[in-house]
C-alpha cells in the first residue's frame, strides 16, 4: 500500500511531462482573449497591444464585442454616435493577420438588448421587437427589481427582427474578413414572456434553441461558424450553479435541440466548474473561460488539459481550449494592464492579473517550442 502514493506521484509527473512535450496547438487549439472593441481614439493603442502583448503570449483567437460600435452601411440607424470606421477595423484586421490571430466579432443577439437603465440601439430604434414592451426602463436602475429586469431581450418570433439583425451580422463578418461570428446569447432572462403575444406560453428551451439554430443556419449558408456563451444550456438547479452561470428559466434542455457545430464558450468566474465535460460529451467543441481571479484561470487551463488527456480519441478534440474574458472597455483594461494596477479590495484579483497568470501558465506548457 505504501507504493500507491509513490505511483500516483510518478503518474502525475509523467502526465505533466507529456503536456510539456506536445506542441501548444495540440494541447489548446483555442487560446482566446475576449474584450470590447476599442473606441475610435483607442484603435492605434489597441493595435499595439495586439502586436506587443497578445501575439507574444501566443493568443490565437480574439473575440471583439462590436455591437453597434461600427459605422454600419446596411443599417446606419443602428450605429453608435461615435463608431469605428472601416479603416479602423482594417487596422485591427491587419495586425491580427500578421500574427495569425483569428478575429471573431460579437454582436449580442436575443438577450442583452439593454444595460442598466438604457436600451441598446436595436430596441431604441425598433421598439416593436421588445419581448417585454410593458417593462419600462427605470430612471435609477437597481438589481434585484420587481420586474426581474436584468437586460431586455428581443422577441425571436417577431417576423421582422432577423431582416434587421442579419444585415449587421453579415456586414460585420465581411468587414472583419472572418469565418466565425459570436452571438453572445448569455444571461437571457426574458424569453417566452407573458407580455409577448408571440412567445407567451411557448417552451422556453424550444424558443432558445430555435433562435440559436436560425442564426447558425443563416451563418452556415456562407460557411461561417457560430460561437455562443454556454450558460443558458446548463441546468442551474440540478448543478447548483444558479441563475447567472447557468439557467434557472428552463432553457437548458435546448442543449439537445441545437446543431452540434455551434462552439460553446463555458464561462465560470469564481470556481472552474467542470462543465466543459458536459458540453464535450454532448458533442460540442467547448472553450473554458475565466474572468478576474488568477487561480481560476489556471484551474480552467488544468481542467482542459486533464479532460483531453483522459478522453477517447472521439472526444479529445471537443476540448477546444481556453479564453480569457474582459468585461470592461478596451481602454480601461489596457490602463490596468500596463500600470499593473491592484484592486483596492481584491489585490491581484483583476482582469489583467488573471490574463497574465493564465497565459504565463499556458506558455510554460510549451517548453518544447520555447527551446
Amino acid at each position: 500500500m505504501k507504493k500507491i502514493p509513490f505511483l500516483i506521484v510518478c503518474l502525475f509527473l509523467v502526465s505533466l511531462q507529456s503536456f510539456a512535450q506536445q506542441p501548444l496547438d495540440s494541447l489548446l487549439t483555442v487560446r482566446g482573449f475576449a474584450i470590447a472593441a476599442p473606441q475610435v481614439d483607442e484603435v492605434d493603442r489597441f493595435v499595439t497591444f495586439i502586436d506587443e502583448e497578445l501575439a507574444p503570449r501566443n493568443v490565437n483567437t480574439l473575440i471583439l464585442r462590436v455591437d453597434y460600435n461600427y459605422q454600419y452601411e446596411s443599417r446606419p440607424e443602428l450605429r453608435d454616435s461615435i463608431a469605428l470606421s472601416k479603416a479602423d477595423v482594417k487596422k485591427i484586421v491587419g495586425v491580427a493577420k500578421k500574427h495569425n490571430i483569428r478575429i471573431i466579432p460579437q454582436v449580442n443577439l436575443l438577450g442583452h438588448q439593454s444595460w442598466a437603465g438604457d436600451l441598446e440601439n436595436l430596441l431604441e430604434v425598433y421598439p416593436e421587437f421588445d419581448e417585454t414592451p410593458d417593462v419600462e426602463m427605470p430612471e435609477n436602475y437597481e438589481w434585484p427589481n420587481e420586474d426581474g429586469l436584468y437586460c431586455k431581450s428581443y422577441c425571436p418570433l417577431h417576423p421582422e427582427v432577423h431582416y434587421v439583425v442579419f444585415d449587421i451580422v453579415d456586414e460585420i463578418v465581411e468587414v472583419f474578413e472572418t469565418d466565425a461570428f459570436h452571438a453572445g446569447m448569455d444571461e437571457v432572462f426574458y424569453i417566452g414572456h407573458e407580455q409577448c403575444p408571440r412567445c407567451n406560453g411557448r417552451d422556453k428551451a424550444e424558443l432558445f434553441a430555435g433562435e440559436v439554430t436560425k442564426i447558425r443556419n443563416h451563418l452556415a449558408e456562407n460557411g461561417v461558424e457560430l460561437w455562443i456563451w454556454g450558460d443558458r444550456l446548463i441546468d442551474g438547479k440540478t448543478t447548483g450553479i444558479g441563475m447567472w452561470e447557468a439557467s434557472m428559466n428552463n432553457t437548458h434542455r435546448a442543449i439537445d435541440m441545437i446543431p452540434k457545430d455551434v462552439v460553446i464558450n463555458d464561462w465560470h468566474y469564481v470556481k472552474a466548474y467542470p462543465t466543459a465535460a458536459y458540453f464535450a460529451m454532448k458533442g460540442f467543441k467547448v472553450v473554458s473561460c475565466p474572468w478576474r481571479i488568477p487561480e481560476v484561470g489556471v484551474d480552467h487551463v488544468e481542467n482542459m488539459l486533464r479532460f483531453r488527456e483522459l478522453s477517447t480519441d472521439e472526444m479529445k478534440d471537443n476540448y477546444y481550449g481556453v479564453m480569457h474574458t474582459v468585461w470592461s472597455g478596451a481602454g480601461s483594461f489596457m490602463d490596468g494592464y500596463y500600470e499593473n494596477r491592484l484592486d483596492e479590495e481584491g489585490g491581484t484579483n483583476t482582469q489583467w492579473h488573471t490574463f497574465k497568470m493564465m497565459y504565463d501558465h499556458v506558455n510554460s506548457l510549451d517548453e518544447s517550442k520555447m527551446r
